[in-house]
Protein backbone atom coordinates (compact mmCIF):
# COMPACT_ATOMS: atom_id res chain seq x y z
CA UNK A 1 0.00 0.00 0.00
CA UNK A 2 1.43 3.38 -0.88
CA UNK A 3 1.09 6.10 1.76
CA UNK A 4 2.63 9.06 0.11
CA UNK A 5 2.91 10.17 -4.15
CA UNK A 6 4.05 13.32 -5.01
CA UNK A 7 3.55 13.73 -8.62
CA UNK A 8 4.75 16.23 -11.33
CA UNK A 9 5.85 19.01 -8.12
CA UNK A 10 7.71 22.12 -9.90
CA UNK A 11 8.58 24.61 -7.92
CA UNK A 12 10.55 27.90 -8.39
CA UNK A 13 11.96 31.13 -6.12
CA UNK A 14 12.68 34.37 -8.11
CA UNK A 15 14.24 32.37 -11.30
CA UNK A 16 15.34 29.72 -9.23
CA UNK A 17 13.50 26.21 -10.23
CA UNK A 18 13.82 24.59 -6.97
CA UNK A 19 12.12 21.70 -7.89
CA UNK A 20 11.32 20.31 -11.85
CA UNK A 21 9.02 17.96 -12.17
CA UNK A 22 9.40 15.66 -8.97
CA UNK A 23 7.82 12.58 -8.76
CA UNK A 24 7.77 9.88 -5.71
CA UNK A 25 6.07 6.90 -4.33
CA UNK A 26 6.30 6.48 -0.61
CA UNK A 27 4.93 2.70 0.53
CA UNK A 28 3.34 2.50 4.30
CA UNK A 29 5.42 0.71 6.93
CA UNK A 30 9.18 1.46 5.09
CA UNK A 31 11.50 3.78 5.60
CA UNK A 32 12.42 6.28 2.53
CA UNK A 33 15.55 7.75 1.69
CA UNK A 34 15.32 11.53 0.62
CA UNK A 35 19.40 12.05 -0.41
CA UNK A 36 20.99 14.08 -2.88
CA UNK A 37 23.66 17.34 -2.17
CA UNK A 38 23.65 20.76 -0.42
CA UNK A 39 20.68 22.90 -2.71
CA UNK A 40 19.39 19.96 -4.78
CA UNK A 41 16.00 20.24 -3.48
CA UNK A 42 15.67 18.18 -0.61
CA UNK A 43 14.12 20.74 1.75
CA UNK A 44 12.02 21.96 -0.69
CA UNK A 45 10.30 19.28 -1.17
CA UNK A 46 10.00 18.44 2.70
CA UNK A 47 8.07 22.00 2.83
CA UNK A 48 5.63 21.17 0.66
CA UNK A 49 4.79 17.72 1.90
CA UNK A 50 4.75 19.70 5.37
CA UNK A 51 2.49 22.07 3.81
CA UNK A 52 4.58 24.90 4.38
CA UNK A 53 4.93 26.22 1.27
CA UNK A 54 2.64 25.29 -1.54
CA UNK A 55 3.90 23.92 -5.04
CA UNK A 56 3.76 25.75 -8.52
CA UNK A 57 2.47 22.94 -10.13
CA UNK A 58 2.04 18.83 -9.34
CA UNK A 59 0.39 17.26 -6.73
CA UNK A 60 0.86 15.40 -3.23
CA UNK A 61 -1.22 12.81 -2.09
CA UNK A 62 -1.56 11.09 1.30
CA UNK A 63 -3.63 8.02 1.15
CA UNK A 64 -4.60 8.94 -2.19
CA UNK A 65 -6.17 12.37 -1.04
CA UNK A 66 -4.81 15.13 -2.07
CA UNK A 67 -2.82 16.72 1.02
CA UNK A 68 -3.88 19.99 2.55
CA UNK A 69 -2.85 21.94 5.86
CA UNK A 70 -5.14 19.39 7.87
CA UNK A 71 -2.95 16.25 7.23
CA UNK A 72 -0.14 17.62 8.80
CA UNK A 73 -1.54 16.67 11.96
CA UNK A 74 -0.34 13.10 10.93
CA UNK A 75 2.83 14.44 10.46
CA UNK A 76 5.99 14.73 12.80
CA UNK A 77 8.86 16.42 10.87
CA UNK A 78 11.85 16.86 12.77
CA UNK A 79 13.97 19.69 10.76
CA UNK A 80 18.01 19.75 10.58
CA UNK A 81 17.76 23.36 12.10
CA UNK A 82 16.12 22.74 15.37
CA UNK A 83 13.52 24.72 16.67
CA UNK A 84 13.20 24.76 20.98
CA UNK A 85 12.74 27.73 22.48
CA UNK A 86 16.37 27.76 24.58
CA UNK A 87 14.64 29.64 27.96
CA UNK A 88 12.04 27.23 28.27
CA UNK A 89 11.83 24.31 30.45
CA UNK A 90 11.97 21.24 28.49
CA UNK A 91 8.93 19.29 30.67
CA UNK A 92 7.08 22.37 30.11
CA UNK A 93 7.92 23.07 25.79
CA UNK A 94 7.20 19.42 25.23
CA UNK A 95 3.86 19.19 26.94
CA UNK A 96 3.17 22.65 24.96
CA UNK A 97 4.25 20.91 21.63
CA UNK A 98 2.19 17.87 22.67
CA UNK A 99 -0.98 19.98 23.19
CA UNK A 100 -0.35 21.86 20.00
CA UNK A 101 -0.99 18.56 18.26
CA UNK A 102 -3.89 18.22 19.12
CA UNK A 103 -3.04 15.70 22.39
CA UNK A 104 -4.94 16.10 25.75
CA UNK A 105 -3.00 16.97 28.84
CA UNK A 106 -3.21 13.54 30.59
CA UNK A 107 -2.62 11.62 27.16
CA UNK A 108 0.05 14.04 26.51
CA UNK A 109 2.34 13.42 30.23
CA UNK A 110 1.22 9.88 30.00
CA UNK A 111 3.17 9.78 26.83
CA UNK A 112 6.31 12.14 27.58
CA UNK A 113 6.85 10.12 31.23
CA UNK A 114 6.96 6.48 28.76
CA UNK A 115 9.42 8.33 26.35
CA UNK A 116 11.57 10.04 28.98
CA UNK A 117 12.16 6.91 30.45
CA UNK A 118 12.52 5.06 28.09
CA UNK A 119 15.56 7.81 27.31
CA UNK A 120 16.55 8.03 30.58
CA UNK A 121 16.16 11.94 31.17
CA UNK A 122 13.58 12.24 33.56
CA UNK A 123 15.92 14.27 35.33
CA UNK A 124 15.69 17.08 32.74
CA UNK A 125 12.26 17.38 33.15
CA UNK A 126 13.01 20.79 34.81
CA UNK A 127 16.78 22.34 33.00
CA UNK A 128 16.43 24.41 30.44
CA UNK A 129 17.05 23.71 26.70
CA UNK A 130 20.04 26.03 26.58
CA UNK A 131 21.54 23.90 29.67
CA UNK A 132 21.70 20.94 27.36
CA UNK A 133 24.10 19.87 24.71
CA UNK A 134 23.51 19.68 20.75
CA UNK A 135 22.98 16.02 21.17
CA UNK A 136 20.83 16.23 23.99
CA UNK A 137 18.51 18.57 22.95
CA UNK A 138 18.18 16.45 19.40
CA UNK A 139 16.64 13.69 22.22
CA UNK A 140 14.01 16.49 23.40
CA UNK A 141 12.88 17.38 19.86
CA UNK A 142 12.85 13.53 18.45
CA UNK A 143 10.63 12.80 21.08
CA UNK A 144 8.55 15.65 20.47
CA UNK A 145 8.50 14.74 17.27
CA UNK A 146 6.68 11.33 17.55
CA UNK A 147 5.02 11.59 20.63
CA UNK A 148 1.41 12.18 18.74
CA UNK A 149 1.71 8.63 16.57
CA UNK A 150 2.06 10.53 13.69
CA UNK A 151 1.39 8.48 10.47
CA UNK A 152 4.00 9.92 8.28
CA UNK A 153 7.85 11.03 10.17
CA UNK A 154 10.15 12.82 8.73
CA UNK A 155 13.63 12.92 9.86
CA UNK A 156 15.72 15.44 8.10
CA UNK A 157 19.90 14.87 9.59
CA UNK A 158 18.43 13.19 12.75
CA UNK A 159 21.86 12.05 13.84
CA UNK A 160 23.36 15.34 13.97
CA UNK A 161 25.20 16.16 17.29
CA UNK A 162 24.76 12.42 18.03
CA UNK A 163 27.63 10.17 19.50
CA UNK A 164 27.88 6.83 18.14
CA UNK A 165 26.24 5.34 21.08
CA UNK A 166 23.02 7.91 21.00
CA UNK A 167 23.11 7.55 17.27
CA UNK A 168 23.07 3.80 17.06
CA UNK A 169 19.68 4.03 19.65
CA UNK A 170 18.00 6.30 17.13
CA UNK A 171 18.74 3.87 14.44
CA UNK A 172 16.59 1.04 16.82
CA UNK A 173 14.02 3.62 17.75
CA UNK A 174 13.38 4.50 13.81
CA UNK A 175 13.54 0.76 12.74
CA UNK A 176 10.74 -0.04 15.64
CA UNK A 177 8.80 3.07 14.92
CA UNK A 178 8.34 1.71 11.40
CA UNK A 179 7.35 -1.81 12.89
CA UNK A 180 4.47 -0.55 14.56
CA UNK A 181 3.20 0.99 11.85
CA UNK A 182 5.19 4.15 11.00
CA UNK A 183 6.06 5.47 7.27
CA UNK A 184 9.48 7.06 7.75
CA UNK A 185 10.82 9.83 5.21
CA UNK A 186 14.47 9.88 6.56
CA UNK A 187 16.81 12.46 4.76
CA UNK A 188 20.97 12.52 5.23
CA UNK A 189 24.22 12.58 3.84
CA UNK A 190 25.09 9.47 5.60
CA UNK A 191 25.32 6.77 2.92
CA UNK A 192 26.01 4.03 5.46
CA UNK A 193 23.16 5.11 7.60
CA UNK A 194 21.16 4.96 4.16
CA UNK A 195 22.47 1.46 3.90
CA UNK A 196 21.32 0.08 7.37
CA UNK A 197 17.86 1.87 7.28
CA UNK A 198 16.04 2.61 4.13
CA UNK A 199 14.46 0.33 1.72
CA UNK A 200 14.04 2.56 -0.45
CA UNK A 201 15.49 5.79 -1.64
CA UNK A 202 15.11 9.15 -4.54
CA UNK A 203 18.17 10.98 -5.38
CA UNK A 204 17.54 14.61 -6.06
CA UNK A 205 20.39 16.39 -7.71
CA UNK A 206 19.54 20.05 -9.72
CA UNK A 207 16.11 20.12 -8.86
CA UNK A 208 15.11 16.48 -10.50
CA UNK A 209 15.42 12.76 -9.36
CA UNK A 210 18.34 10.98 -10.81
CA UNK A 211 17.95 7.86 -9.14
CA UNK A 212 15.56 6.19 -7.72
CA UNK A 213 14.50 2.80 -6.42
CA UNK A 214 15.14 -0.27 -3.69
CA UNK A 215 18.26 0.24 -2.21
CA UNK A 216 19.56 -3.60 -2.97
CA UNK A 217 18.70 -3.60 -6.10
CA UNK A 218 20.13 -0.32 -7.06
CA UNK A 219 23.43 -1.67 -5.38
CA UNK A 220 23.18 -4.79 -7.94
CA UNK A 221 22.71 -2.89 -10.57
CA UNK A 222 25.96 -1.09 -10.52
CA UNK A 223 28.15 -4.09 -9.36
CA UNK A 224 30.97 -4.61 -11.91
CA UNK A 225 31.71 -8.56 -11.51
CA UNK A 226 34.24 -8.50 -8.38
CA UNK A 227 34.27 -10.78 -5.77
CA UNK A 228 36.64 -11.54 -2.55
CA UNK A 229 37.49 -14.54 -2.47
CA UNK A 230 39.33 -16.28 0.83
CA UNK A 231 41.08 -19.21 0.36
CA UNK A 232 43.86 -21.76 2.20
CA UNK A 233 46.45 -21.12 -1.18
CA UNK A 234 47.23 -18.44 -3.86
CA UNK A 235 44.90 -18.41 -6.39
CA UNK A 236 46.75 -18.47 -10.31
CA UNK A 237 45.10 -16.13 -12.97
CA UNK A 238 43.52 -18.86 -14.59
CA UNK A 239 39.91 -17.55 -16.47
CA UNK A 240 39.96 -14.45 -14.48
CA UNK A 241 41.11 -11.46 -14.13
CA UNK A 242 43.26 -11.04 -10.51
CA UNK A 243 42.93 -7.35 -9.11
CA UNK A 244 44.70 -7.85 -5.78
CA UNK A 245 46.04 -10.59 -3.37
CA UNK A 246 47.04 -10.52 0.33
CA UNK A 247 48.00 -13.26 2.96
CA UNK A 248 46.12 -12.45 6.28
CA UNK A 249 46.32 -14.93 9.42
CA UNK A 250 47.31 -17.59 7.54
CA UNK A 251 44.66 -17.12 4.32
CA UNK A 252 44.67 -15.49 0.85
CA UNK A 253 42.31 -12.90 0.58
CA UNK A 254 41.91 -12.09 -3.58
CA UNK A 255 39.70 -9.48 -5.19
CA UNK A 256 38.79 -11.02 -8.60
CA UNK A 257 36.81 -9.93 -11.33
CA UNK A 258 35.28 -12.56 -13.84
CA UNK A 259 34.42 -12.62 -17.12
CA UNK A 260 30.53 -11.42 -18.02
CA UNK A 261 30.37 -14.83 -19.84
CA UNK A 262 30.90 -16.98 -16.46
CA UNK A 263 28.10 -17.76 -13.79
CA UNK A 264 28.93 -17.58 -10.45
CA UNK A 265 28.82 -21.67 -10.70
CA UNK A 266 31.50 -21.83 -12.85
CA UNK A 267 34.15 -19.72 -11.99
CA UNK A 268 33.63 -21.37 -8.21
CA UNK A 269 34.43 -24.66 -10.17
CA UNK A 270 37.41 -22.92 -11.54
CA UNK A 271 38.71 -21.47 -7.96
CA UNK A 272 38.22 -25.46 -6.19
CA UNK A 273 40.50 -26.77 -8.45
CA UNK A 274 43.33 -24.73 -7.42
CA UNK A 275 42.62 -24.81 -4.17
CA UNK A 276 39.78 -24.45 -1.09
CA UNK A 277 37.39 -21.62 -0.82
CA UNK A 278 36.55 -20.21 2.43
CA UNK A 279 34.25 -18.05 1.81
CA UNK A 280 32.95 -16.50 -1.75
CA UNK A 281 31.48 -12.95 -2.15
CA UNK A 282 30.70 -10.42 -4.26
CA UNK A 283 31.84 -6.60 -4.20
CA UNK A 284 28.88 -4.62 -4.44
CA UNK A 285 29.69 -0.70 -4.47
CA UNK A 286 28.24 0.95 -1.78
CA UNK A 287 25.52 3.85 -1.77
CA UNK A 288 28.37 6.70 -1.20
CA UNK A 289 30.16 5.15 -4.67
CA UNK A 290 27.17 5.48 -6.23
CA UNK A 291 25.77 8.69 -4.94
CA UNK A 292 29.00 10.29 -5.94
CA UNK A 293 29.26 8.70 -9.22
CA UNK A 294 25.37 9.65 -10.12
CA UNK A 295 25.80 13.21 -8.94
CA UNK A 296 28.74 13.89 -10.58
CA UNK A 297 27.08 12.61 -14.24
CA UNK A 298 24.44 14.66 -13.89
Amino acid sequence: MTLLEVENVVKQFAGHRALDGVSLTVPENTVYGLLGPNGAGKTTLIRIINCITAPDSGEVRLNGKKMTAEDVRHIGYLPEERGLYKKMKIGEQALYLARLRGMSKADALKSLKYWFEKFEIQTWWDKKVEELSKGMAQKVQFITTILHDPKLLIFDEPFSGFDPVNADLLKREILELRDKGATIIFSTHNMATVEDLCENISLVDNAKIVLQGNVSEIRASHATNTYLIKTKKMLEVNGFELLDSQFKNGIYESKLKKSIEDSNNSLIEKLIKQTEIISFDEILPSMNDIFIKTVSRA
